[in-house]
């Protein structure tokens, strides 16, 4: 029976939820972040403020290497983000190669390191159309192989994999949770664009759950 779990808490909306659904079914919970050179680095200023106030277990690596040997991706080389919603074509942009993969490793590794019987980490049904790291049959696979990569079997799960935004939000909602306390847009200024793939599916979220994001944007919303 799984007990302690390893969240990989991005400072997103997604994985904030993530976090404190773990708390609310009373595991232990050790928060893995990283920063992997994204422009919005801002979600990992999130990530440690929250981990603090619930004093938690917090670890953020630093794997920004990874990007020398995988370029292209919006989020981490010199390429505009696309505005849009992930339905369209421009998102795949967006796709970091083979980060979930790596991600997944790493957190497999601190997990036996603290005795965790899971991982769990974001993905859901609203990604699968733009990120192959974040399918089912992704999933599938990785909890396979990391249930014998080690003399300790560690599970990989993704708790939201077929719910999309809307309804990740309403959980979260129902918890109780303040939602200032995440940053979502791809873009790293001071506020959030309210353009890119990521602030759009947020902002409809909310909208499904006629609520309205405590976050400010440089558009109107």
């Amino acid at each position: 029976m799984t007990d302690t779990v390893v969240v990989i808490y991005s400072g997103g909306m997604d994985s904030f939820t993530l976090l404190h659904r773990a708390l609310a079914r009373g595991l232990r919970v050790h928060a893995l972040s990283f920063d992997y050179g994204q422009r919005h680095v801002r979600e990992l200023a999130c990530a440690r403020q929250v981990c603090q106030a619930l004093a938690i277990p917090h670890k953020v690596l630093d794997i920004r290497a990874m990007s020398e040997v995988m370029s292209g991706s919006s989020l981490t080389s010199d390429i505009d983000v696309p505005e849009g919603h992930y339905e369209e074509e421009s998102m795949k942009a967006t796709v970091v190669p083979n980060r979930n993969m790596i991600l997944l490793s790493l957190a497999t590794g601190y997990a036996v390191t603290v005795g965790a019987q899971a991982v769990w980490y974001g993905a859901h049904g609203g990604d699968h159309a733009i990120y192959p790291d974040c399918r089912p049959e992704f999933v599938e696979k990785m909890d396979a192989v990391c249930r014998i990569a080690n003399y300790e079997p560690v599970a990989i799960e993704a708790p939201f994999m077929h719910m999309d935004k809307g309804q990740i939000l309403a959980e979260g909602l129902k918890l109780g949770l303040d939602y200032r306390h995440t940053w979502t847009c791809y873009n790293g200024r001071e506020r959030a664009c309210g353009r890119c793939g990521s602030c759009v599916e947020r902002l409809e979220a909310f909208a499904a759950n006629g609520v309205r994001d405590p976050l400010e944007y440089e558009v109107p919303v």
